[in-house]
């Protein structure tokens, strides 16, 4: 009876890695409640194959997802057409609630419906008692063996929780020393008070909201709790823009993906993947990303045992946002690289919406969606190594061809602008831009011969200022220069900063582009 309720509340399983002759005596491995035994190294996928009962009830569950998905972001409008036509009255709410009793307990006999057939099937049964062993024992036997299933991450046990720093004496490692700062509200700027002018004008969008006060969001082992939902017009329109923007060629959103790879200088790499920006309720929140990285940088540091100074960041794409996020609330980190990333996500969500739905947006992303990457980056100290991808077709504003659409320029010229505010003046901007142009290594080296930079002398100058003034940014080189002092302190800064990969969006980047940033 307990195996047949952990299938009921069990996981999605979406796919298996093993080997063909393990597939064939799975039914015959006798269960046990600490371990199975594990494939051999040749392994090979499948997808995971449900019986027929699973298969249908699994059907009807994601159907009334679906349904409930469009009742829930709809019912402002729902309620606001039956209070006017008077059907919320208490005679006609009561039965309509017996009706909704009835559908849930229909529904909970589909999901038990659903549990018996994987109770049936011996390749769950297998996966189900792995997974309840690895939440009892953590072990590396375990770990590996649960490692061999595709599921719903959800259930993956917990590594590290948020609040193990903060049990410790004498944490280390950045601002979350006392845990992880959670979904705070972010500071009005100067010049926007909550004045009652403001609160009139805000009042149609906030009406809409379905929900007032708090609600509990949980990303991985991260439980958030104060937090204010946006309007379900805002979310809607959050989830549309997210949907154009970031598909990237794959049918939806995607889990937050982090790993850790030692280096041989003893570096460890944290590569940030997709961050889906869709947790479970389906609404995308940047801070809840921020949470979520905040807590791989604490697992790294406190139970992979780095320093953060030892500790270089990878991010892809939307990635950049909780990339440079970590990088600056964690200033001792050692480097940041950014692939195929932008500067700020207003630009792009107008490309994809109509122009005459630019306040709206623009007003939408600015308070729901700010991923505003160069923002964060700009308050980072230390190295950074953007990729270009000259073929990018989802971060350019225009058409992939037009690499001068790339977002990643804008990026790479508001990084040099603040570090560099006296060398990227007009004459250091114009060569700069002349430069971002090429989309060819012949047409780069062709930018960079004309204007004769002499790389020994651009190193000599920055070397002489860091040692008379310290490393700390911005910088007052180039100050007293020449003009074509600054163009070439200018083009040899950008060169060191911006790598480009002929490439689209998608593609995987070739080991031979990876390297470490720059520095003096």
């Amino acid at each position: 009876m307990a195996k047949l309720l952990s299938c009921v509340l069990g996981p999605r399983l979406y796919k298996i890695y093993r080997e063909r002759e393990t597939e064939r005596a799975a039914s015959s491995v006798p269960e046990t409640a600490t371990a199975v035994p594990a494939p051999s190294a040749s392994s090979w996928d499948t997808y995971y194959q449900p019986r027929a009962l699973e298969k249908h009830a699994d059907s009807i569950l994601a159907l009334a997802s679906v349904f409930w998905s469009i009742s829930y972001y709809s019912s402002p409008f729902a309620i606001f057409y039956l209070y006017r036509k008077g059907y919320l009255s208490l005679s006609k709410v009561v039965p309509f609630s017996h009706y909704a009793g009835t559908l849930l307990l229909l529904l909970a006999g589909v999901a038990c419906l659903r549990g018996i057939g994987r109770w049936t099937n011996p390749q769950y049964r297998q996966f189900i008692t792995i997974l309840e062993a690895t939440h009892r024992n953590q072990s590396v036997e375990n770990k590996r063996q649960l490692a061999n299933y595709n599921f719903d991450f959800r259930s993956w046990p917990v590594d590290f929780h948020w609040e193990e720093p903060s049990s410790r004496k004498g944490s280390r490692g950045g601002p979350s020393r006392r845990g992880v700062a959670l979904l705070r509200p972010e500071p009005l700027h100067r010049g926007t008070a909550d004045t009652f002018l403001n609160r009139v004008k805000k009042l149609p969008c906030q009406i809409t909201s379905p929900l007032h006060g708090r609600t509990c969001l949980q990303s991985g082992s991260h439980t958030c709790n104060d937090f204010a939902p946006p309007s379900t017009l805002s979310a809607l329109l959050c989830f549309l823009l997210l949907q154009v923007i970031c598909c990237e060629g794959n049918a939806g959103f995607y889990e937050v993906g982090c790993v850790s790879t030692p280096l041989e200088a003893g570096y460890s790499v944290l590569g940030w993947n997709h961050p889906g920006f869709a947790g479970s309720t389906g609404v995308p929140f940047p801070q809840n990303e921020a949470n979520a990285m905040d807590v791989v940088v604490q697992f790294a540091i406190h139970r992979l045992g780095f320093q953060p100074q030892d500790i270089v960041i990878y991010a892809w794409s939307i990635g950049g946002f909780t990339a440079t996020w970590a990088a600056m609330s964690y200033p001792d980190i050692s480097a940041v690289i950014l692939d195929a990333s932008f500067d700020d996500l207003v630009p792009l969500a107008l490309k994809v919406m109509p122009d005459s739905w630019r306040v709206l947006v623009t007003r939408t992303v600015r308070q729901h969606l700010n991923l505003n990457n160069s923002e964060q980056l700009c308050r980072f100290q230390g190295p950074v190594l953007l990729i270009r991808r000259t073929k990018d077709e989802i971060i350019t504003t225009t058409v992939p061809e037009d690499i001068m659409s790339n977002r990643g320029n804008d990026l790479l010229l508001k990084l040099l602008q603040f570090r560099y505010p006296r060398v990227m003046v007009e004459e250091g901007l114009r060569a700069v831009r002349q430069w971002l142009e090429a989309s060819s290594q012949l047409e780069e080296a062709s930018v960079y011969s004309r204007w004769e930079v002499e790389e020994d002398w651009c190193l000599s100058v920055l070397r002489s200022y860091q040692a008379e003034h310290g490393p700390d940014f911005p910088w007052s080189v180039g100050e007293d220069m020449s003009a074509d002092g600054r163009r070439q302190l200018a083009l040899f800064l950008a060169r060191k900063h911006l790598h480009n990969f002929d490439a689209t969006h998608c593609t995987p980047l070739p080991a031979e582009h990876f390297q470490m940033p720059w520095h003096l």
